[in-house]
């Protein structure tokens, strides 16, 4: 990473070659000497966080001790699994495909969120697409409240403000997803003895962003020290396929077509990345805003929101808590 004294865009640079030693040294380090298990897990969505997870672990432990596990449900995006098989044909693992469609129908992951989704816009039925966004930070929209966006099936767009209970129950189905997800992950992984590997980025890892027993499970997360154009730097370096670099980060989690900057971020992430940076190195909100195109009254408003998230998301980050210690339970680093 560059240490000059002086903010600016260049400060994340990284050197790849190095970096990507140094993660797979410690892939070894964790998988097969500390949890001493025979390979790794990696759900694959066809975005660049999965993929270069799923890279750096091939490199790491082999190719042949690596298995892509390929989640696809009934509002999954067609690109989503092309550019998973992509990959995996890319770095030469093996991959399984895992339709959890009929798990979620049966969950009643469908019908709940489109209950919830009832509670603000009465007319949403089946056939009906939708997603949930915040506002643009730098937009001059400080208020970081969560609206529906839906499409009827003959085209016309509605929004309406979400109340807290809806809010809350459209996030509660679809937590479906990512814990039907994971729980496919650990049988893979129990059954060939490897370990699950997760594939947070920074931005995601440190900020909250993602499902507590679902995404947010792993064995060991081998990029969540990364900032976001970090992975990309080294999806570079790893020659992770054109395709997957240039597609837009998505959550792949609604029925409408959804990037992660408006259901989360709420600023295009490069830029997020960079007021993240300087918000940890103690840069002032003015030399941010120079760097980054912005003012310095944006930047606080988004070191604001950084400071909310994680105030927010300690939960996602905690263990199972006590009411008193168990001294023979042994904790992993212990």
């Amino acid at each position: 990473m560059n240490t000059s004294s002086a903010f600016s865009t260049t400060v994340l640079e990284i050197d790849a070659g190095r970096v990507a030693n140094e993660i797979e040294e410690g892939i070894r380090e964790i998988v097969l000497r500390r949890l001493r298990r025979k390979g790794a897990i990696v759900g694959l969505s066809g975005g660049i966080d999965s993929s270069v997870t799923a890279a750096l672990c091939a490199r790491a432990l082999g190719k042949d001790r690596v298995l892509g596990v390929l989640m696809p449900e009934d509002e999954s995006s067609q690109d989503s699994l092309l550019l998973a098989n992509l990959l995996a044909d890319a770095i030469g693992i093996s991959t399984v495909v895992e339709n959890i469609g009929p798990t979620l129908e049966a969950l009643g992951c469908y019908r709940h969120r489109d209950e919830a989704i009832r509670k603000v816009i009465p007319e949403y039925r089946t056939g009906w697409k939708s997603k949930i966004v915040l506002p643009n930070l730098v937009e001059g929209s400080y208020y970081q409240i969560f609206s529906v966006v839906a499409q009827s099936p003959d085209g016309e767009m509605r929004r309406a403000r979400l109340t807290p209970d809806a809010y809350l129950g459209i996030v509660a189905a679809t937590n479906f997803k990512q814990r039907t997800r994971k729980m496919l992950e650990y049988y893979h992984a129990d059954r060939l003895w490897y370990a699950v590997a997760g594939t947070p980025n920074r931005l995601e890892y440190a900020l909250g962003f993602f499902v507590k027993n679902g995404d947010g499970a792993a064995d060991f997360k081998p990029i969540a020290h990364l900032y976001k154009t970090q992975v990309y730097d080294l999806g570079k370096f790893l020659g992770v396929p054109e395709e997957i670099l240039r597609r837009p980060p998505t959550t792949d989690t609604y029925s409408l077509e959804q990037s992660q900057e408006e259901f989360y971020f709420s600023l295009p992430l490069d830029k997020m990345d960079l007021c993240l940076y300087g918000k940890n190195a103690g840069v002032s909100a003015a030399e941010v805003g120079a760097a980054i195109g912005l003012t310095a009254e944006q930047v606080k408003h988004v070191f604001a929101s950084i400071d909310s998230k994680l105030k927010a998301t300690v939960y996602l980050q905690s263990s199972p808590q006590l009411i008193e210690p168990v001294p023979e339970a042994r904790e992993a680093g212990n």
